[in-house]
């Protein structure tokens, strides 16, 4: 009988959620939108982390067509120097320079034509760098009890920053992931 990985339903569009036992800062309370799983790695971005940046200060090109707020976000420790745009084209729709991911959701090459794209997308946001594990990585930290994997929606990616993402998610999960959303910031404070 063959056991299954701990990562062995994770699919694109899926999220990761962090344990409050996950205590590194780049991970702490970060919700994370899986754009690429395979035996050999992992690739997402973080959902809940604005940065103070102006998108147009950027990426001035694309300010018209980011979902509010018009920030560049977080998306990881990993290549922060680089963006990654993630869309969701309207229904009949595939976008120039994008390509799908999850349903209409998908990513959108920076260097494409902005403006090709007005009435192609409902949504739209901009991470600098990405959140990247190798082979068998998150595997391992989802046996140590690091992250939930729940299934994500489209209106994950584009959550105004002044709603608590994480909590959000793990609310709508039921029974113990939505026990888990009322765990304090500081368990010290409980």
């Amino acid at each position: 009988m063959c056991a299954l990985r701990p990562d062995a339903g994770i699919e694109p569009g899926m999220l990761l959620v962090a344990s409050p036992l996950l205590r590194d800062p780049n991970f702490t309370r970060a919700v994370i939108f899986i754009i690429d799983h395979r035996a050999d790695g992992t690739t997402g971005v973080i959902l809940n982390r604005p940065s103070e940046v102006q998108l147009v200060d950027v990426l001035p090109q694309w300010y018209e067509l980011a979902s509010g707020p018009r920030t560049l976000f977080l998306g990881g420790p990993v290549e922060t120097n680089a963006a990654l745009c993630l869309a969701q084209a309207l229904p009949g729709e595939v976008p120039v320079g994008w390509t799908a991911i999850s349903g209409q959701l998908g990513l959108t090459d920076l260097d494409s034509d902005p403006e090709q794209q007005h009435s192609v997308f409902s949504g739209l946001r901009v991470f600098a760098g990405y959140a990247g594990w190798g082979a068998q990585q998150l595997a391992d930290e989802i046996t140590e009890g690091a992250w939930f994997v729940v299934p994500g929606r489209p209106a994950d990616v584009f959550a105004d920053p002044e709603v608590d993402l994480w909590r959000e998610v793990l609310r709508r999960q039921g029974n113990r992931l939505a026990l888990i959303a009322t765990f304090p910031d500081d368990p010290r404070m409980n």
